[in-house]
């Protein structure tokens, strides 16, 4: 298979990551996980009690290191040298993890690590800007949206899935101020990009989405 990368955007609780992750086995790619990386930033500043600040974090962002694991079990996420996988996806790095992702610094820092992923190897990377700024050179670009009502069911669902304990009009609150950072930080904020296919998965199944993007995936590599 040519080597092809697949940006892939949306809001908090699109889906992307699910989705993009069993697309990437189907075509044996890596699946990168950018909001992950995120995520361990604001882990190690919650647990380093470093205010989430461009000022505060800046000076430690050498002292981050992320490494992402392949394993049979998954895509594993090492801060440090600890896995943090399951860490990250608890409420305060939920939150915090939207907060930390406007500060510029951060982002160049995460950004120069996807985009050397993305170099010599076929990737499906998700994230908020990855078509509009990681990777805007991209195969293929997708933004994946649903209402706020359905991206809090499916969020609250796969967190009581994980043992993390919630309530569904937390997962709403949370979901609708990830939604106005994103949308409103200064520095690649998220948009669909104008050459992204516009997915809405409100009323599709999971089987449904990857079927679809499987399909505009072969479309390029018969194009190859």
């Amino acid at each position: 298979m040519k080597k092809i990368n697949v940006a892939i955007d949306g809001p908090a609780g699109a889906g992307k990551s699910s989705i993009s992750k069993s697309v990437a086995q189907k075509f044996g790619m890596i699946y990168v996980d950018t909001g992950a990386m995120y995520r361990a930033c604001a882990v190690y500043a919650i647990e380093n009690g470093i205010e989430i600040t461009d000022e505060a974090i800046t000076p430690y962002l050498d002292k981050i290191k992320i490494d992402i694991d392949y394993t049979l079990q998954g895509q594993r996420i090492i801060l440090n040298g600890r896995d943090v996988t399951k860490r990250i996806r608890e409420p305060d790095a939920t939150v915090a993890s939207s907060t930390i992702a406007v500060i510029p610094s951060v982002r160049l820092k995460l950004v120069d690590m996807q985009r050397a992923i993305a170099a010599n190897k076929s990737v499906i990377m998700d994230g908020r800007d990855i078509g509009t700024y990681v990777l805007p050179d991209a195969d293929l670009k997708i933004y994946l949206t649903a209402s706020v009502a359905e991206r809090a069911k499916r969020r609250y669902i796969e967190m009581l899935e994980k043992g993390i304990k919630c309530e569904i009009s937390k997962v709403i609150e949370d979901i609708e101020f990830r939604d106005k950072n994103d949308s409103e930080r200064e520095f690649a904020p998220l948009r669909q990009a104008e050459d992204a296919v516009l997915i809405d998965t409100s009323d599709m199944t999971f089987d449904e989405v990857c079927d679809k993007i499987c399909g505009l995936i072969n479309g390029i590599l018969q194009l190859g």
